[in-house]
Formats: structure tokens, sequence, C-alpha cells
């Protein structure tokens, strides 16, 4: 038998076999294929929701703190000058310092030898009773009636605290508001707010407070300090610092309802501790996403955790 006649030419019923069963295995795949794209889509929600921690929002009492620093002034002073010109300071009587009476002797003048005319004495006395400052007051030094005062008299010793305030501040700001008072050494102080200054700094656009101090003792004249002043309190829904977000167009909380999230926008008010008040947008009881991030939509399926 030659080669030719062992190869023999398929009929005509293999050829449409071998064509049905090359259509059966392209159905098959094809068949394949549709189930494992619509395998996921028909999976129920359970399966594909996220789990996030949620935290249900309360009543929260938030107190408007403010600290404003300031540095330490007299609240009164009285200027010392001589009354006659021409003289020298013969001799000091008193201690940069120190207290003194009003009417007590600071300082001895006379009118030096070179300069003509009949000698001339003179006593400075305090006109007030309190702290002597005077800083440097050097034997021989000209004393001007229209100079520089020589001493300056803290009446009483009394010392205050004035604060600068930031405009936003100023409306919030009342006398006889209680005040912490912490200097550089971190010494504390109580204080009581007294006056509130009518102007503003043209330049800096702030106003500034005086703060009276229940003592200063330790307290050096010049000194810087921090007040801290409660303002007032107010109560509100309270939600987690981690759980606001900031974007374009203000603060945005995500809320869960029905285990889908709602985004709400938000006016956030006083801040304490981890916790944010919020005056706008949520109310007690909400369940809102404990921290937020950009991964969650509007509408997703969440599976919630406390």
């Amino acid at each position: 038998m030659t080669r030719s006649a062992r190869l023999r030419a398929p009929t005509l019923g293999e050829n449409f076999a071998a064509i049905k069963k090359r259509r059966e295995s392209r159905g098959a795949i094809a068949l394949l294929a549709a189930v494992a794209l619509a395998g996921p889509l028909r999976a129920e929600p359970a399966d594909r929701a996220m789990t996030v921690s949620v935290v249900k929002t309360k009543t929260q009492c938030f107190v408007d703190s403010m600290r404003l620093n300031g540095r330490i002034v007299a609240r009164d002073e009285s200027l010392v000058r001589p009354d006659v010109e021409g003289l020298q300071i013969v001799q000091v009587l008193v201690e940069d310092g120190a207290s003194v009476t009003a009417g007590q002797p600071l300082a001895q003048l006379a009118r030096p030898d070179w300069l003509p005319g009949l000698p001339t004495k003179a006593t400075m006395t305090a006109s007030a009773s309190g702290l002597v400052v005077y800083g440097r007051l050097p034997v021989g030094m000209p004393a001007s009636a229209r100079g520089e005062p020589m001493f300056r008299i803290i009446r009483d010793g009394q010392l205050e605290l004035l604060v600068d305030l930031p405009l936003p501040a100023l409306a919030r700001i009342k006398p006889g508001q209680i005040a912490q008072i912490e200097a550089l050494d971190e010494s504390e102080f109580a204080g009581t707010v007294r006056l509130i200054l009518p102007e503003v700094d043209p330049l800096t656009q702030q106003g500034r407070a005086r703060i009276q101090l229940s003592s200063s003792a330790g307290l050096r004249l010049g000194a810087f300090a921090t007040a801290a002043i409660d303002a007032g309190q107010s109560c509100g829904p309270a939600a987690p610092l981690s759980s606001i977000l900031y974007g374009p167009e203000g603060a945005i909380v995500q809320v869960v309802r029905d285990n889908r999230v709602e985004t709400r926008r938000v006016k956030v008010g006083l801040f304490g501790g981890a916790e944010a008040e919020i005056r706008e947008g949520l109310a007690p009881g909400d369940v809102v996403v404990a921290r937020a991030g950009a991964f969650l939509r509007e509408g997703d399926i969440v599976r919630t955790v406390p």
C-alpha cells in the first residue's frame, strides 16, 4: 500500500461533527467567563461591606477658654522729678525696689560748685507709698525737672498683667472674669479682668485688657506671663476630632444610617481634648465614622463596629 493510500480524506459527516464539537467548546468557555464576571455582582451586600469603627454622638459641654500673652505692669505709677533746675545728685537714700511711704526722702541734691549763684540744696521725697523704681542713678548725675523722672513709685506695690486681645476675643472678654496667670518660671497666680481698654492698636489691630493680680509676690515689672480665661461654656453634640474631614466647602462628618454612609456638612464649635462641639449638622445619638477617610463615599455599604 502506498503512502497516499494510507491518508484517507474525512467524510462530510466527520466534518460536520468536528465543527459542532468546536462550537460546543467555545460556548462552554463563554459560559464560564460569564459566570466568573457575574459571580461578584450576585454577592450579598454583607459580603461587600467595609468594616468601620463608629461612635454615637452625645451631648457634651465645652469650656470657651482663651490663652492671652502679656507683661507685668504697674497698676498706677507716681513719677518723681526735682523742682529746681541745675542740681546734681549728691546721695541716693533708698534701694531700687524698696518699699517707701509718702514723704520719705529719696535723694539729696545740690548745686555744683562751678555754677554761679548761691549754693542750693534740695531733698527729693516720695510722692506716694509703694515700691520705688529708679534703675541706675550715679552720684553727680544732673537732675532735671523736664527730663525723664528720676524715681517711679508703684502705688501700693500693685502690679497687673497687660494682655493683648485679638479682635474676635474683644466681645468675649468682660470685666470680672476670672483668670489664671502663669509666669515664665511656671509660678501661678489668680487674677480678675479689671479693665478693657477702649482703643485698638491701628498697626496690630489688637485691643488690650488689664488683669488685676490677687498677689504679686515674686513677680517682676516687665516680665512676660500668660493668662487663661474661661469666657463661658457651650453644650451640644460632640464628635471625635478624627471623624471630621475638612475640604474646600468646610467641615464634613460621615454618618452611618441603615449600614449606609451619609456625608453631612457640619459647623464645628469649641474643642475639648479629643472631642469637638458640632453646632450644626449632627444631633445627639447620631452614629458617625470614628476615623473618617477619603476611602468612604456617599451611599457606601458598611459593617459597623462600636
